[in-house]
Order: C-alpha cells, then sequence, then structure tokens
C-alpha cells in the first residue's frame, strides 16, 4: 500500500499571495460588517424602556465605558489575540475548532464525542445568526428613514423585506463580482463612524471618561438586579465577533488583526463615545442616536450607506452559511446538496440553492413578526454569547491539551473568559420568550436533523456489512477463468471497503461478466479542513483484476473523485477516462422496530435519504459513465 506523490499541492487552503493592505481592505469589507453596523442599534437598546435605564449623564458615562472595555476584553483579547491562533491549517470557524479539539483528546475516546456534540450544536447556531444579521441590520438601516420623514413609517418593513429579497436573489450570481467592492464601502463606513464620534466629542469631551474601566465596573455594579437586562442589550455591541475567527482561512491572522487594531477598534470606540456625547446634549435623539449624528441634509446619504453596509454584513453570514453546509456535509451531517461555484479561481465563493431559500424565508418570516431592530433585539444575543462559551470551553483544550500550556494558566485563562461569556449569555436569555426562543429553536432543530442523519449513515453503514459479503475472502475464492472478462474499468463506489459491492455481484450473476479492472472506491472525509494532494490517493492491488482506492478530503476540499483519480497513474493504476464506468449503489432505507434509533428517527432518515441531492455531480462524475442500482436497507 503506498500514496501518491505529486509536486502540486493544494492550492485553496492557503491565502493566495497578496499585500497586507488588499488582504486588510477584503477583511474589513467581510470580517467586520456585522460588528461594524451594531452602532446602528445598540446605544438605543440600552436606554430602552425594556431595560429601565435613566438616560443621565453618569449612566451614559458608564454605559459606553462598558462598550469599550468589552471590546477590549472579548473582541480584542479573547479572539484577536487568543483564539485566532487556534488555527486548523490556516482555517478557523467552530467546525475547524472542533476538529482540533477532538484531535487534542483522541486518546479520550468518550470526551472526544462530547466535544464533538458541543462542537456540532455551536456550528448550527450559526444558522440562527445567519437569519437575524440580515434582518435586524437591514431593518435597522431602514429605520433611518424615519426621521426623513414620519410619512415613511409604514413602509419600512415592506421596503426592508424588497431589499432582502434582492440580495437573496443575487446570491446565485456569486459574490466575487460585488467583493471587491465590499472593502472600499466599508472603510468608508469606518471612517464615517470614526468622524462622527469625533466631531461629537469635541462638543462633549466629557464622555472621554468612558475610557476609565472603574466607570464600567461601578456602572454595572449599580444596576443591581436590573443588571441582566442591561447586560443583554450591550451584547449587541459584540455581535459579529466570531466572524473574526470563522473568516481566518480567507484572509490570514495578521490582515484581521492589524485591520482591527488600525482602523475598527478606534472607530467603533470613537463613534460609541460620540453617541454618548450627543445624548449627555440631547436626550431626545435617543429615538435614533445613530442618524440624529446627522443634519437633516446628510441624513438620505447615511440611511443609503447605512442600508448599504447591512447588505455587506449580511453577504458575509450569509456566505458563511453556504461554507458551514458544505462542512456538514462532507463531516457527514447532512445530507447531500447542490453545490453551485461561482467563481473559476476561488473555490470557496460557492452558493447552495436550498440554504438560500430556507434562509430567505426565514429572514422574511423574522422581519414580517418582529417588525423593527428593537424587537429583533430581543432574539439577538443568545447564539453569538452561547457560540462564545462553546467557543472559550473547545480554546481550552486546545490550549493545555495541544499547546502543552501549563495548566494554571490554560485553566485561569479558560475560567476568566468563561465567566464573562456566562455572564453575558444570562444577560440574554432573559429576553428568551421575547424572541430569544428564535435562534435556539432554530439550533435545536439543526442539532437533532444533523445527529440524526450521522446516527442514521452509521447504521446503515453498519447494516450493510453485516449483510455483505467480505471482500478480500470473495476474491480469493472466485473463479475469473468461468467469466467473461470485459476489456474497461469500473469503478465501484462503497462506503464500506470491506463488503462486496452490490453492483459488483449483480454483474457477475445475472450478466456473467466482469471488468478488467475493478476499483473498489471509498471517498472518506477527515475531520481537518484541507488533505493536500499527496495525502489524497492510498492505493493497493488485491489481485490482477481488483484494486482498493480510497480518496481522502478535508472539509473544505471540494470532492471531484474523477480528478483526483487521475493521478492514480502515479501508483502504475492508469484509469482511462473514456472506458471507465461508474457503479453507484442508491440505498432504499426502511426503517423497522426496535432498530437502532427511535423510529420516528429513522423515518426521518429514510425521508432525507430519499432526497439526498444528486450523488453524480456532488462528486463530479461524468453523466455518461454513470449506472445506478437500487439497494434495501434495513437499519
Amino acid at each position: 500500500m503506498s500514496a501518491i506523490e505529486t509536486d502540486s499541492d493544494h492550492t485553496s487552503s492557503s491565502v493566495k499571495p497578496q499585500s497586507t493592505a488588499a488582504l486588510m481592505l477584503a477583511a474589513i469589507g467581510v470580517v467586520y460588517g456585522d460588528i461594524g453596523t451594531s452602532p446602528l442599534y445598540t446605544v438605543k437598546e440600552i436606554f430602552s424602556p425594556s431595560t429601565g435605564l435613566l438616560l443621565s449623564p453618569e449612566n451614559l458615562i458608564g454605559a459606553v465605558s462598558t462598550i469599550f472595555w468589552a471590546l477590549m476584553l472579548i473582541v480584542t483579547l479573547k479572539y484577536v489575540i487568543l483564539i485566532l491562533r487556534a488555527d486548523n491549517r490556516g482555517e478557523g470557524g467552530a467546525l475547524a475548532l472542533t476538529a482540533l479539539a477532538v484531535q487534542a483528546v483522541k486518546n479520550r475516546p468518550q470526551l472526544q464525542t462530547v466535544l464533538l456534540m458541543l462542537g456540532l450544536f455551536g456550528a448550527t447556531l450559526f444558522y440562527g445568526d445567519s437569519i437575524i444579521t440580515p434582518a435586524v441590520s437591514v431593518i435597522g438601516a431602514v429605520e433611518g428613514l424615519e426621521l426623513v420623514t414620519p410619512a415613511l413609517s409604514p413602509f419600512i418593513v415592506p421596503i426592508s423585506v424588497v431589499v432582502l429579497l434582492l440580495l437573496f436573489m443575487m446570491q446565485r450570481f456569486g459574490t466575487h463580482l460585488v467583493g471587491r467592492f465590499f472593502g472600499p464601502i466599508i472603510l468608508v463606513w469606518f471612517i464615517l463612524l470614526g468622524v462622527t464620534g469625533v466631531w461629537q466629542i469635541a462638543q462633549e469631551p466629557a464622555i472621554l471618561q468612558a475610557l476609565n474601566p472603574l466607570n464600567a465596573a461601578h456602572f454595572l455594579w449599580n444596576r443591581g438586579p436590573f443588571i441582566l437586562a442591561v447586560v443583554g442589550a450591550i451584547v449587541l455591541a459584540l455581535t459579529g465577533a466570531e466572524a473574526l475567527y470563522a473568516d481566518m482561512g480567507h484572509f490570514g491572522r495578521k490582515p484581521i488583526q492589524w485591520a482591527w487594531m488600525s482602523l475598527v477598534l478606534p472607530s467603533l470606540a470613537l463613534h460609541y463615545m460620540g453617541q454618548g456625547a450627543l445624548l449627555m446634549r440631547d436626550a431626545t435623539a435617543i429615538e435614533n442616536p445613530f442618524f440624529s449624528m446627522f443634519s437633516q441634509d446628510w441624513l438620505i446619504a447615511a440611511v443609503v450607506l447605512a442600508t448599504i453596509a447591512a447588505v455587506i454584513a449580511s453577504q458575509a453570514v450569509i456566505s458563511g452559511a453556504y461554507s458551514m453546509t458544505k462542512q456538514a456535509i462532507l463531516l457527514g451531517f447532512l445530507p447531500r446538496m447542490e453545490i453551485k461555484y461561482t467563481s473559476e479561481k476561488e473555490v470557496g465563493q460557492i452558493y447552495m440553492p436550498a440554504v438560500n431559500w430556507i434562509l430567505l424565508l426565514g429572514v422574511v418570516i423574522a422581519v414580517v413578526v418582529f417588525k423593527s431592530s428593537s424587537a429583533l433585539a430581543g432574539a439577538y444575543g443568545i447564539a453569538v454569547t452561547l457560540t462564545m462559551v462553546i467557543t472559550t470551553t473547545m480554546t481550552f483544550f486546545v490550549v493545555y491539551d495541544a499547546w502543552k500550556l501549563p495548566l494554571p494558566l490554560a485553566l485561569s485563562a479558560t475560567v476568566f473568559f468563561l465567566g464573562i461569556d456566562a455572564f453575558l449569555f444570562a444577560g440574554c436569555i432573559i429576553k428568551f420568550f421575547d424572541g430569544g426562543w428564535f435562534p435556539i429553536a432554530m439550533g435545536l432543530s439543526l442539532f437533532l436533523v444533523m445527529t440524526t442523519w450521522s446516527k442514521g449513515r452509521a447504521l446503515m453503514v453498519e447494516s450493510i456489512r453485516q449483510d455483505g459479503l467480505d471482500l478480500k475472502s470473495f476474491i480469493q475464492h472466485m473463479n475469473a477463468q468461468s467469466i467473461h472478462i470485459v476489456k474497461r474499468t469500473a469503478v465501484y463506489a462503497v462506503a464500506n471497503p470491506e463488503t462486496v459491492p452490490q453492483a459488483l455481484l449483480h454483474n457477475m450473476k445475472h450478466n456473467q461478466v466482469l471488468h478488467e479492472k475493478n476499483i473498489i472506491l471509498t471517498v472518506r472525509f477527515d475531520n481537518v479542513p484541507w488533505v493536500s494532494d499527496k495525502q489524497r490517493i492510498t492505493v493497493e492491488r488485491l489481485n490482477d483484476y481488483f484494486w482498493q482506492v480510497v480518496l481522502q478530503f478535508g472539509f473544505m476540499n471540494t470532492p471531484d473523485v474523477p480528478k483526483a483519480l487521475q493521478h492514480c497513474a502515479a501508483l502504475g493504476l492508469d484509469i482511462p477516462v473514456f472506458e471507465t464506468t461508474y457503479f453507484l449503489s442508491r440505498e432504499t432505507v426502511v426503517a423497522t422496530p426496535n432498530g437502532g434509533m427511535a423510529q420516528w428517527r429513522e423515518i426521518m432518515f429514510a425521508a432525507m435519504t430519499r432526497n439526498a441531492g444528486d450523488v453524480v455531480a456532488f462528486f463530479h462524475l461524468p453523466d455518461n459513465s454513470v449506472v445506478e442500482l437500487g439497494t434495501r436497507v434495513q437499519i
């Protein structure tokens, strides 16, 4: 048995050579859109009637101070400095971190299972964010029209829905055409945030007291039993922090860090202090502090720019949902779905129609049901803070078990950040019945779907193994002389490489035919983002007629089977493109009582199997060279 060695390694797993400035600009456009649009609604929600917070100079200084130090501790210290170091071969995000943590505790299988399930649930929460972010960002921007003229108030929801419809309808064209404009627009947005903040601070310098962390501490302490309501609103300033880590593979760690330190953090800090300064002078501006910072002449331009920034922020989480779904499919947690690649140069730019329309439906429902950014803010935050808790927990095992840092250091850092995360989550969970149930319900539903699919696939493979014939014993006792040999190559795709493919048995039993070359092919997806060409193929020759080939892909790779099989020639196994037939098995799952899962879950799994995407397109197989045979499998 040998592995292929090629000179060409994967190119999609690393950042393409570009200048740091170009990568910083791109990161500003994609990574920071979500957190950059938080000023549209954060301060307004902190002083909303639901928090019971009096709009006084002391409270304004304390609230802005709390926002500033939350950005410093959570975003800067935790994510920018610490979490970004936990890269999985250059990739970040919930599943990449889960893979790192699981690998770090590889000698403890029970803990591995717990971490895998915890990480999977954290990944499902991202979908809730993918629905709420476009809804709250777009409607928060469009609400600025109320200040242009109150007569436009009844049209805010319809206009928001139209903007969102256009956004999702444009997804099929891909982001590569408009992606180059994201960075400059968001760059202008952050400069605008900083300039407007400085202008307001110059008129009320007392707000600079917010830089003193003691003001944040006094502010939180004085809230007493109402502290959680305020914290739940302050969390809105941190939404989008997970994007720093999730998008690391696209831009690299340094450009993301430098963009935050040099532009994003200063602009956000100045703008939040600017809103505080404005409210210290004019308490009536609390109706919409962001747009109140602009004169009437600049208001329409501000609304347009805010809407564009909200659309860009939404684009980031929508694209993230596509990537997350693809990763979940390749890791075996979701059935196959149609994946369209929208760029010939960037393999990460994909479009998934099913995911797109499901997200659109969820976003439109959220806008129509909640009707305002304030109402949506109740649903915002729970998914984000719970993901933060899970990320901190996962990072402990990476820091201690993989990086081998001393236990006291790893434990103290984890307890510190976990305490902050739990505090933020507690502030959001009190909004559970005000809309917070929405992302939790979505996450739990998706978790059920994913675990059902994973468990069902395992049961199906085990059932096929038990009912099948042992491949090597079959080959040893087979009399090839009595069978007609066809001078072609047959590739039999099997989930379990130890059993004889059903299609092979059909050929030999009914047609008395055996191909000259029979490839028993197994495709595996490793719990790593990228598998290079050098590690892709393993070939074992079983006898004169049979070869066993294993293809390994990472959860960020594109599973192009014919392209991968071309490299078998380097190992002495030539697979002619125009003389090869792919034999696939399409399983019909039959749910049985007292099976491996509850019967309702088995029925759900059977339904998902029937509606799974086309395996031919998923593995990029040639349409005119595929033979599919049906098989009934009881689980």
